[in-house]
């Protein structure tokens, strides 16, 4: 018989991964971490049910790459909850995996040495054992969904999950979300186009089967029952912001009109700060101030922040990587993200009584 080099034309190999079995064995669940898990989505789903009028907020670097820092980071973020609990949700925003439109690091787990050597199995253990630390400490996580492989390693440390706006059109992912066991926020396209967010919420709600792996590795049909807690994510589009109250208000009534809770949250960071991060500051405050005006709508922000402020390029020497500072998108620095914080909790310190009420 001739053979017909038909597939797998530019496959240069393929390399053993471990089974999602084998990883939670070496890296079981606690039973702190998992007690952390199951009320931190508790939480998240009574504020979307309006059972809490809280806020929470989704706050932390735009990209885990250095687990000492980020393990600083989540401590102070900890405490700092401790602070505003009675008005705020805080959720550290722990993100491994990055989208590119054309090339650049792609994240942790793909690349965890930062040097274009994409040791994907080490990654994906160094994340787990990450996010089981920062669970351990009682604070629940928030991630991208982007490879729809990775939640079967993951997925039972996460908290709530976000769709970026660059695959919330994505049938995958649409389909992967329906099946997640946490509420799921989708972006606006980055045309802003809400419509787009709005029909993938509609879409994960419903069951699905489609292609993925079970955690012995292999590959199945996944079967869902649909996701209940899609909402949309505010997070500017095409270069403009959309989360003042013109902008919030149609959202609110596209949400109506296709039959879905008007549950907002809202992204401080990307086009609604004209991705300069400091000015996520003033869309904090603007946001404040609706619910203090009596908004009912909004159930949640979004804050890209890291120890230090700004970004940084990666170095061919990475001894030159400043400590605690963004290798992606530019974030606010501690100061500034304890000053937002805490402010915002002052302001909604005498309203959310009334928001309860209103709710109710």
């Amino acid at each position: 018989m001739t053979h017909f080099p038909a597939e797998n034309v530019n496959v240069v190999s393929f390399d053993n991964m471990p089974t999602p079995d084998a990883l939670h064995a070496t890296l079981p669940l606690t039973d702190k971490a998992g007690a952390s898990v199951m009320r931190g989505r508790q939480n998240v789903r009574n504020i979307l049910d309006r059972k809490d009028p809280r806020l929470f907020a989704v706050v932390g670097p735009c990209s885990i790459h250095d687990p000492k820092a980020g393990m600083e980071y989540a401590l102070r973020l900890k405490a700092l909850q401790e602070k505003v609990s009675d008005t705020m949700l805080l959720i550290m925003r722990v993100y491994f995996e990055k989208p590119r439109t054309t090339t650049g690091w792609k994240g942790y787990i793909n690349d965890p040495d930062m040097d274009d050597s994409f040791h994907i199995a080490r990654g994906m253990e160094n994340a787990r054992r990450f996010l089981l630390d920062v669970c351990e400490l009682g604070l629940p996580t928030a991630t991208e969904a982007l490879d729809p492989i990775s939640p079967q390693y993951l997925g039972d440390l996460i908290t709530w999950t976000a769709v970026g706006a660059r695959t919330t059109e994505s049938q995958t992912h649409r389909e992967m979300s329906s099946g997640l066991s946490t509420p799921v926020g989708f972006k606006n396209g980055t045309d802003g186009d809400i419509g787009i967010a709005i029909n993938a919420i509609l879409s994960a709600s419903h069951p699905h089967s489609f292609l993925g792996i079970n955690g012995q590795g292999t590959v199945a049909i996944v079967r869902t029952s649909g996701n209940a807690y899609g909402h949309v994510v505010l997070r500017g589009g095409d270069g403009r912001p959309n989360y003042d109250t013109v902008s919030v208000t149609l959202a609110e009534q596209a949400l109506k009109k296709a039959g879905l809770p008007a549950n907002i949250v809202v992204d401080c960071s990307h086009a609604n700060s004209f991705k300069n991060a400091e000015l996520q500051p003033l869309v904090m405050t603007d946001i404040v101030h609706q619910i203090r005006l009596g908004n009912q709508s909004i159930v949640g922000v979004m804050i890209e922040s890291n120890l230090v402020g700004g970004k940084q390029s990666i170095p061919a020497d990475l001894s030159k990587l400043v400590y605690g500072c963004s290798v992606t998108d530019a974030c606010v620095g501690w100061e500034t993200t304890e000053k937002m914080i805490l402010e915002g909790h002052e302001l909604l310190r005498g309203v959310l009584e009334t928001r309860r009420q209103a709710q109710s």
